[in-house]
């Protein structure tokens, strides 16, 4: 850590104390009393056509079937959890509940409402670098927007003027911050999920209202970005399965400012089986076709349950898929509708998911004789299934008492926002 970072670090330190300072002698105060209470997690960002992440329901109960032994070169994988700080502690939680299974993949997003998000907020990405760099073989992948009011339902023409904007190099700077910032933070090797599931109609980095436009003005967020010192970025061109609005090979930009070539995957849209979603259009199987004649990596950025309920076969078809085919990395959308873990209502597809995944980790395991065979094949080790973790309930603040702004950092070391009550009156009578 250089001495740069270890004042910027200090000097937040010495805000937050200030903060929490100010707030308790405030609230010692005549007619004040204090407090922490639990209250709502903070709503993140929306990444796909789905409400807000909820908080965690009831944790699906504990498979009765024994664990799958793990399979060779096993590719990293993790979960979008929650895009703050309670995401960084849910990795944790998650590899508990699967038996200490190894997450080496972090996956976050960068808001997309105001360029300065987009840029990195002070202390939003703090938090994930330090989980980052506490081992040498993890992944951090963040979604960047490629434009701001990402999510506004902004028009075709409207798209089509900020496309040309883009392409010009007017954003260029908020680009150029954001990696200075990731370099800064000791991650310069993240994964950059670029203007993601640019073949829909959700949002406004879209590629369809002028796809020779979006690929020119991708190619110079990429070439902005790696122009900054000690950048080893990885740029992954993410479409959504299938034909969408706009077949996503019109958008793909070019082998040379693409690293990977990865698929948001939900299981959608209704009565359409696994195997279809492989064979269908610019599907499963086309991606992967795409990839090896352009000498890519796979990846799959977002994927897990969603128009057909709770799936178990869809479940299963791509984990084995994605055992197949070895993506450089995966990470399951995990809450409702599409999660395993933070989604009570999903539990035959829970029960997949944790049973293929007990226990993994990212090395090589010896393969069982096949059936037929002279020697018997070793049985696995099964690993001692840990008590079900209780998820959090729903955070409610007590009566008469009003939370205090102190920002997610103070409320995340805190475990929770400061609580200030008003009623010393009636108290007092």
């Amino acid at each position: 850590m250089s001495s740069q970072q270890r004042g910027a670090r200090s000097r937040r330190l010495a805000v937050t104390t200030a903060a929490v300072a100010a707030a308790v002698v405030l609230a010692s105060g005549p007619g004040f009393a204090a407090g922490t209470a639990r209250v709502a997690d903070p709503p993140a960002p929306t990444p796909t056509l789905t409400p807000p992440v909820p908080t965690p329901t009831v944790t699906p109960p504990v498979p009765a079937v024994p664990p799958v032994p793990p399979a060779k070169n096993v590719p990293a994988f993790g979960a979008y959890l929650d895009y703050g700080p309670r995401g960084v502690a849910r990795i944790a939680e998650l590899s508990h509940w699967l038996g200490g299974a190894e997450l080496r993949v972090g996956h976050t997003y960068l808001p997309g409402d105001r360029w300065s998000n987009i840029e990195g907020r002070y202390g939003f990405l703090d938090v994930w670098a330090d989980w980052r760099t506490r081992q040498a073989d993890r992944m951090l992948v963040l979604n960047v927007p490629m434009m701001e009011r990402n999510e506004e339902n902004v028009s075709d023409a409207e798209v089509r003027r900020l496309l040309r904007r883009g392409a010009a190099g007017e954003f260029d700077r908020h680009f150029r911050a954001l990696a200075e910032q990731l370099v800064e933070l000791k991650v310069p090797d993240t994964v950059l999920v670029l203007g993601w599931e640019m073949n829909g109609t959700t949002y406004t980095h879209r590629c369809g209202p002028d796809p020779q436009t979006w690929k020119t003005y991708w190619k110079r967020i990429v070439t902005t970005m790696r122009a900054v010192p000690g950048q080893k970025f990885r740029f992954d061109f993410a479409p959504s399965r299938g034909r969408d609005a706009v077949p996503w090979t019109e958008c793909y930009p070019g082998d040379d400012t693409v690293d990977i070539i990865g698929m948001d995957s939900y299981d959608q849209p209704s009565g359409l089986s696994f195997e279809e979603q492989v064979k269908e259009p610019y599907g499963l199987q086309h991606q992967v076709d795409f990839a090896k004649a352009h000498g890519k990596p796979v990846s799959y950025p977002e994927w897990g349950l969603f128009r057909n309920g709770d799936n178990s076969a869809y479940m299963r078809g791509m984990l084995a898929w994605m055992d197949e085919h070895k993506p450089l990395y995966n990470t399951v959308t995990d809450y409702c509708p599409h999660g395993v873990w933070q989604c009570a209502a999903n539990p035959r597809s829970s029960q997949v998911y944790r049973s293929v995944l007990f226990g993994r980790t990212d090395g090589p395991a010896p393969e069982p004789t096949k059936p037929g065979g002279d020697t018997p094949a070793p049985t696995p080790t099964t690993p001692t299934a840990p008590a079900t973790p209780t998820a959090p309930a729903t955070p409610v603040p007590p009566a008469n008492c009003s939370p205090v702004q102190l920002g997610d950092w103070v409320e995340y070391w805190l475990g929770g926002k400061l609580c200030l009550r008003f009623d010393w009156w009636s108290r007092s009578r």
